[in-house]
């Protein structure tokens, strides 16, 4: 039984796109407003890079670029990845604000502790929002649909980051021209709603139902029928077909994004198959999800953030907390470290590594696992089946 068809000749859904939280119980250090790299237009929850990091001085920086399309590429951000919008974020950069009292402090600068205040356009957020259902019975995914929300209030290149490390947890919706049951049962393929830019075409993804509801007021196709499925399985389907990429949400402008099919391929292949760590972030605070998420640092790809240190030296990137507390940053994919804005290069890590890592350092105290957030705080006795790899 096949879940999807090939996109259909003529589409069932066109339309161009237009040019167009919780808090950090402890936080770390800002973002540099001076910095030459796009940074997001608040302070990232990160410390600068710390120097001489001898457990994984073998490790070495990965070239995490992703191809940009044809039409004219956005600056790189982060860790060199280009991308295009395709005209369709709608955005212009936003300045950065300067560093003043609300902002985190930085370098080597002890980390506030308590609620951290909301800085710039955006909080940082420690868990992720509550559920929410805005069309009763189908369950948003908040967290896609916040960084959607928040498109209009950062450089475009870092908007379309945010946007695609929050498509890589949970599930999206996709309409269907007709009854997806039916066709189901009758063994056919899924015609997807798709949108029309030119000679490109691309695959229309939603949020929630609240996106949904927008796109089918904006169109008045009632022949549709909506479904959820996992994004991965989306993803992998859109990079199987002859689509160009994505378009999230494609009725709730300003909050909508283009996601190129180039970004979209290379995510992929750097993602964990089961998206592990990004789904137990995402998920609620459980008096056991420390111990999950350590568990599943010994067996997911891993990665860390790799800068220059004052005095040139390259180092690994870690926060403080208020007492001066280490915690190395660790990142579940190469665009969790790119959104941060710093112009840090992403490099792979195995749990190996990270285990060494530890244990040839007494002073780091534990990880941040991606500090963007939703992140988590370990501590050394959170971290037991990481070290047991050394003994």
């Amino acid at each position: 039984m096949a879940l999807f068809s090939r996109r259909p000749k003529k589409p069932a859904e066109q339309s161009t796109p237009s040019p167009e939280s919780s808090p950090a119980e402890e936080t770390t250090a800002g973002a540099d407003p001076t910095h030459d790299a796009p940074s997001v237009s608040d302070a990232a929850p990160a410390g600068a890079a710390a120097p001489e990091h001898e457990g994984v001085a073998a490790v070495e920086g990965a070239d995490a670029s992703v191809p940009a399309g044809d039409s004219d590429a956005d600056a790189a951000a982060g860790v060199s990845i280009s991308v295009s919008s395709f005209g369709g974020l709608g955005v212009s950069p936003a300045p950065t604000p300067a560093a003043g009292p609300e902002g985190a402090p930085r370098g080597d600068e002890p980390m506030p502790t308590g609620p951290r205040p909301r800085v710039g356009t955006r909080e940082w957020m420690r868990t992720a929002p509550e559920p929410t259902e805005t069309v009763p019975g189908l369950r948003d995914n908040v967290l896609l649909r916040a960084a959607l929300g928040r498109v209009g209030d950062a450089p475009q290149s870092q908007a379309l980051l945010d946007v695609a490390r929050q498509l890589m947890q949970g599930h999206v919706f996709l309409r269907v021209k007709g009854d997806a049951r039916t066709l189901l049962a009758e063994g056919k393929g899924l015609p997807l709603a798709v949108a029309n830019a030119g000679e490109r075409t691309f695959a229309l993804v939603f949020s929630s139902g609240a996106a949904l509801q927008a796109s089918l007021k904006a169109d008045g196709d009632t022949d549709t029928s909506a479904m959820g499925q996992p994004v991965l399985t989306v993803l992998r389907h859109v990079l199987g077909s002859t689509y160009d990429g994505i378009i999230i949400d494609p009725a709730s402008a300003p909050s909508r994004a283009v996601l190129p099919k180039e970004l979209l391929q290379r995510a992929v292949d750097q993602a964990d198959p089961q998206l592990t760590v990004k789904t137990l972030l995402a998920a609620e605070r459980t008096p056991d999800i420390g111990a999950k998420v350590a568990e599943a640092l010994t067996r997911v790809p891993l990665w860390v953030a790799v800068g220059t240190a004052a005095n040139g030296a390259p180092g690994l990137a870690e926060g403080r907390d208020g007492s001066g507390a280490r915690f190395l940053e660790i990142y579940s994919h190469p665009l969790e470290v790119a959104v941060m804005g710093r112009g840090d290069n992403a490099a792979p890590i195995t749990a190996a590594q990270l285990s060494r890592a530890l244990t040839s350092d007494e002073g780091i105290t534990g990880v941040v696992v991606d500090p963007a957030g939703p992140w988590i705080r370990l501590t050394r006795d959170d971290l037991g089946p990481v070290l047991d790899l050394t003994h």
